[in-house]
């Protein structure tokens, strides 16, 4: 069941079952869409895990637990959240029409990422396509054998991955060192003597954030902070690319500031937030910061009982722990597109679940931390990976996903949606999913565009 898968998250983190958890998920299991994979199972269990720490901040606040309460079907939608998103009624537009699936020479399928225009630019340079189009660089690819074209995306700074089967990815070498690895951790990496909550009158209230993180996961978790009441700052880098409709999924109730990491301002100013931060999230490549000198031990030096945050794709161990990856690239070399569909037709899942469960267990661990900071004290590192998030999913086996629907029905979707007015103007988007009986999530501020706001803390 979904209540003990929770309970099994939060117990990689060492917290406990306790006799007074009220944690109840409705709205019957899998299929939800058409997949295999139990992703309703997946996502309410760790939207599970989240309402529980919630609660655990609330114990240490007030004495007193919440109850906590998760539809498995809106849990399922919450892995699809950006398509929801309508910005004045339209729906912004997300993905690059070159991204998706080539063949290769060697009858091998080849997931190639174009989303950022530099990742476009080197896909197109790299397999030597003579034009901007998509049958072009089909083409292109169709003269590469599939291992040698993912390794040369790979070397040249690019995305894309090739599409394996479940068991070919399981000897491969970082599949195997991934399985050696939990799904998420938490170790101490300082001293501090133990630290109250700030005052306040939601589970959050005071706790400062910061984000520096893209895409999906990363920038997730700080909307999950945020509406617990945490005041998070997103730091982004205008020299950065960013697909800006992606905020107005992921960007409620934060502000965003640009700080340009390149320049001694920049590393001046951020050590300075940092000096007033209770959570340190960042989903860049593993040591990608450290050598900016932002270490999550230079973090704690700097902030001792910081709760530091690292997300990225191939977690922080094994051969491929520097490769650049994201959700669709996760999913084709783990096996998952391949059981989606077949190997010589894979299909990604209707839903990014590994980013949006990588999202919701940063968040978790960013609160299973402050909970130590006030019982125990210290500096903590979380770790989690979109890499880490696959194999859990692939362990929870399949199903027959014919039975799925395409879509929620128009009054299930109705009764997620909220508006919210403000920068971008109009949004409908999805409300918080975790419902909690005596601090109900919400966004205290609406999505911003990146740089609304000065680089400091409110």
């Amino acid at each position: 069941m979904s209540q003990d898968l929770a309970h099994d998250v939060l117990g990689q983190l060492g917290r406990t079952r306790r006799a007074d958890d009220s944690l109840a998920i409705s709205g019957g299991d899998d299929p939800v869409f058409v997949t295999p994979w139990r992703i309703g199972r997946a996502g309410s269990a760790a939207l599970g895990a989240v309402g529980l720490a919630v609660s655990d901040l609330w114990r240490l606040r007030t004495g007193k637990p919440q109850s906590v309460s998760i539809d498995l079907r809106a849990a399922a939608a919450s892995l699809r959240s950006n398509t929801y998103v309508r910005q004045n009624g339209e729906k912004p537009v997300s993905w690059d029409p070159l991204a998706g699936h080539y063949p290769t020479r060697d009858g091998r399928t080849m997931f190639l990422h174009t989303n950022h225009p530099h990742h476009r630019a080197g896909a197109l340079r790299i397999s030597g396509a003579k034009a901007e189009t998509r049958e072009a660089l089909a083409e292109a690819v169709a003269k590469w054998d599939g291992l040698a074209i993912e390794e040369a995306i790979a070397s040249g700074g690019c995305v894309g991955g090739l599409v394996r089967s479940r068991d070919e990815w399981n000897a491969h070498p970082h599949g195997i060192a991934v399985a050696r690895l939990p799904l998420i951790d938490i170790v101490k990496i300082g001293e501090a003597p133990p630290r109250p909550l700030p005052r306040g009158d939601r589970p959050l209230s005071g706790i400062r954030a910061l984000d520096l993180t893209r895409v999906l996961a990363g920038p997730t978790s700080g909307r999950v902070l945020a509406e617990n009441g945490a005041e998070v700052l997103h730091i982004a880098a205008q020299h950065l690319p960013y697909q800006t409709e992606i905020l107005m999924d992921t960007g409620h109730g934060k502000r965003c500031a640009w700080l340009d990491l390149r320049e001694p301002a920049g590393i001046e100013t951020l050590a300075g937030l940092v000096r007033e931060a209770d959570v340190f999230t960042q989903g860049y490549r593993p040591g990608t910061l450290a050598a900016r000198g932002f270490s999550p031990e230079r973090l704690a030096e700097l902030r001792p009982g910081i709760v530091c945050v690292s997300i990225c794709a191939y977690s922080h161990e094994g051969p491929w722990s520097s490769r650049r990856g994201f959700d669709s690239i996760v999913q084709n070399v783990t096996g998952l597109s391949a059981t989606q569909g077949t190997l010589e037709k894979p299909h990604n899942m209707p839903v990014q679940a590994n980013d949006y469960i990588a999202g919701y267990l940063a968040a978790l661990g960013a609160m299973v931390g402050l909970a130590r900071r006030v019982e125990q004290g210290g500096s903590w590192l979380v770790r989690v990976s979109l890499v880490q998030v696959a194999h859990w999913i692939a362990s929870l086996g399949t199903i027959d996903g014919s039975k799925g629907a395409a879509e929620l029905t128009d009054d299930e979707l109705a009764s997620l949606i909220t508006e919210s007015v403000g920068p971008f103007g109009r949004l409908n988007h999805l409300r918080p999913i975790v419902q909690l009986s005596e601090t109900p999530a919400f966004y205290a501020r609406p999505a911003e565009p990146l740089g609304s706001s000065p680089a400091r803390w409110a």
